[in-house]
């Protein structure tokens, strides 16, 4: 029998193992990349016991941003069943060690010395691993030896990251630090946020295309299945409920029981959602025909219907109810995030509301394919942090006669604020005291772009909230989009633990 065991077969191999005497240590990582220090932590390891078994964590739980880990599961249990003082080596199908942990019993749990402060455990887990080992009769360990990093050589040696990105990394490390970033992480979570904006509901359709059809221009596709997300400003919020203790949600939908089932089995439980209920209006479905190239996770989109009304706009009763109740309470509120898809909820008065109490105000204003050339950013008088992508720059000034750049520099004079510029694969641009700085996008690796914006959007301004400076709320931001596009749809929302484990991830380099 060979070093990698599977999950089915370790219980009773260790089982022997502990029969005939033998003391089990286990030791868990992604282990990316051996190098000197792995070899050094095994072997002080396997000095504390008699049988070493070590567990890496599979990719698809890896929480160290797109394209990591660098190797595959099969090539990281190879590298590492090659190390002599390893007895067992076998995979962990979970973001903690738990489901090792309980199969193994370990004697002896052993992490390196930096894991010993339970502050820079970003997971927050460690601890919990610690307990559950404890609770099946063992206890933890620490080796001493020197500490290098996998993501740092990496990093460093490896095309994990463009020579832009390395770059701008270089550069941004000079002046602020994973402490600095874990700091106003810190100061969000005390935060009473307000989101405003169109409640939609996003519908993949996923089927396979045949082709074209035999007498008409159209495709021909095969229907598999369908799946539904929280979109418009129900994923912003999702975003900031990670990050920020007191997020509220205020929008109106329709009368859909199922819709507001959803909304709330999935909310509910994360912040204050406080919706108008219309007896007109249908909360609105965006719904893509999509397919899935599974071998890299990718979606392309076929077509896409939706059930905006016409004209798009909501009726005056439940409008006047939103209203009053937007007056109200604004005031309660820190910061208002103000997520405008202009699908009717946002008219004038909403606008002149928010504009007049909001605290703080961040601005996104988004042109879609319903509202093309109507629902420009420049519409509004005042905004404290603003979003908007290339195209809707280009429209909100209709000057063919300026550049990008110029175009950034009068929506700032417009505002008198700083914002950014979200520019896809190429990063994203902030502008602050007339002065223009670019970010590289982290990652071209992605499986979905929608939502991707949406995402840098909530939590670049949150961290500009916080008291964050500009470049923070660019990195922040940049991070969460990343991270979002390599969601499908807005299945799930970014996680406070993925996006510090991905600053950390590059930070070290």
């Amino acid at each position: 029998m060979g070093k990698i065991i599977c999950r089915e077969n370790i219980g009773e191999i260790i089982e022997k193992q502990k029969k005939n005497g033998k003391k089990i240590i286990l030791c868990h990582g992604v282990f990316d990349l051996v190098h000197p220090g792995h070899l050094f932590h095994f072997e002080e390891a396997k000095k504390m016991g008699d049988i070493l078994v070590v567990s890496i964590t599979a990719s698809k739980y890896v929480r160290k941003g797109p394209g990591r880990p660098y190797f595959d599961d099969e090539m990281r249990l190879k590298f590492l069943s090659a190390i002599a003082c390893i007895d067992y080596v076998m995979l962990s199908e979970s973001y903690t060690v738990d489901d090792i942990i309980e199969l193994v019993e370990p004697d002896l749990y052993v992490k390196g010395e930096e894991y010993s402060k339970a502050e820079d455990d970003l997971t927050g887990k460690i601890q919990e691993e610690i307990e559950l080992v404890r609770k099946h009769g063992g206890d933890i360990a620490y080796t001493t030896g020197q500490v290098f990093s996998s993501t740092r050589l990496i990093n460093r040696t490896l095309p994990a990251l463009t020579e832009e990105v390395k770059e701008f990394i270089e550069k941004f490390s000079q002046h602020y630090s994973m402490e600095d970033i874990k700091g106003f992480t810190g100061r969000m979570e005390g935060l009473k946020v307000l989101v405003v904006g169109d409640t939609i509901i996003d519908e993949y359709l996923y089927c396979n295309v045949q082709g074209l059809m035999t007498k008409d221009r159209g495709y021909s596709a095969r229907y598999q299945y369908a799946e539904q997300y929280l979109g418009g400003a129900l994923a912003v919020a999702r975003h900031l409920a990670s990050f920020c203790e007191h997020v509220s949600l205020m929008s109106i939908v329709g009368m859909e029981e199922a819709i507001h089932s959803r909304i709330l089995g999935e909310l509910s439980n994360k912040m204050r959602v406080d919706m108008i209920y219309s007896s007109i209006f249908d909360t609105i479905i965006k719904r893509r025909y999509v397919t899935l190239n599974e071998k890299r996770e990718e979606v392309d989109k076929i077509f896409a219907i939706n059930n905006l009304p016409t004209p798009m706009c909501i009726d005056k009763e439940s409008l006047d109810k939103f209203k009053a109740k937007l007056t109200s309470q604004i005031s309660q509120y820190d910061a208002v995030i103000l997520c405008d898809f202009g699908h009717g909820l946002i008219d004038q008065e909403v606008m002149g509301i928010i504009q007049e109490e909001a605290k703080f105000l961040a601005l996104n204003c988004q042109t879609n394919s319903s509202n093309y050339g109507k629902n420009l950013i420049t519409k509004y008088r005042r905004a404290d942090i603003f979003t908007l992508d290339q195209k809707e720059l280009g429209l909100a000034f209709s000057d063919y006669h300026q550049g990008e750049e110029e175009l950034l520099l009068r929506l700032y004079g417009h505002f008198g604020s700083p914002g950014w510029l979200t520019k896809g694969s190429q990063g994203a641009t902030s502008v602050e005291k007339q002065r223009l700085i670019p970010c590289p996008a982290f990652t071209l690796k992605v499986k979905d772009t929608m939502g991707a914006g949406d995402a840098f959007f909530a939590l670049a301004s949150l961290s500009v909230i916080a008291g964050a400076p500009m470049e923070i709320g660019t990195f922040m931001g940049n991070i969460a989009g990343a991270l979002a596009a390599n969601i499908v749809g807005n299945k799930d929302s970014v996680e406070k633990v993925n996006v510090l484990k991905y600053a950390g991830t590059l930070l070290n380099i």
